[in-house]
């Protein structure tokens, strides 16, 4: 079974909601908050887990927990067919905790954990001179207001 022969439903997406806000949440409370039996929600993550939905399970740390340090959101532009040489750099800056492309002004969305000002400002200076970077739009995360996916640690 696929996800496009295997769409989600409503009850599906109930499901990820709840366990977005507790991935710990008993099989038992999850299907009295949906109303449904437990063998259905056991069937659902069993379905989800294995259609690749749910990719696995983490710990979300809080947001003093990582050790202190800046979270940072970095905007990406590269010049032409730059983009496999710029991501085999980043891949390997354990500072990078997540890379995406995306459309419009950017290339690449890069979301960023630095122990101190300088160890960022350095990082950001390595980004920068990668060759076929042309341009990068950084802003540091002050605080987490809404925080559903524990994207950044």
């Amino acid at each position: 079974m696929t996800l496009a022969t295997a769409p989600l439903d409503e009850l599906d997406r109930n499901l990820l909601a709840l366990l977005r806000v507790n991935a710990r949440e008993s099989a038992a409370n999850l299907a009295r908050r949906l109303g449904v039996a437990r063998t259905t929600v056991l069937a659902r993550l069993t379905r989800l887990e294995r259609t690749g939905v749910i990719a696995g399970y983490t710990v979300k740390l809080g947001q003093d927990a990582a050790g202190g340090g800046l979270q940072a959101c970095v905007g990406i532009s590269l010049q032409p067919r730059a983009g496999r040489d710029v991501l085999r750099r980043l891949n390997k800056m354990p500072e990078v905790h997540l890379l995406c492309t995306v459309s419009g002004e950017f290339d690449y969305v890069a979301w960023l954990h630095a122990a101190s000002p300088d160890q960022l400002d350095a990082l950001l200076d390595e980004i920068g001179d990668i060759d076929g970077v042309t341009k990068t739009t950084t802003s540091v995360v002050l605080a987490r207001k809404i925080d559903r996916g524990g994207v950044l640690p």
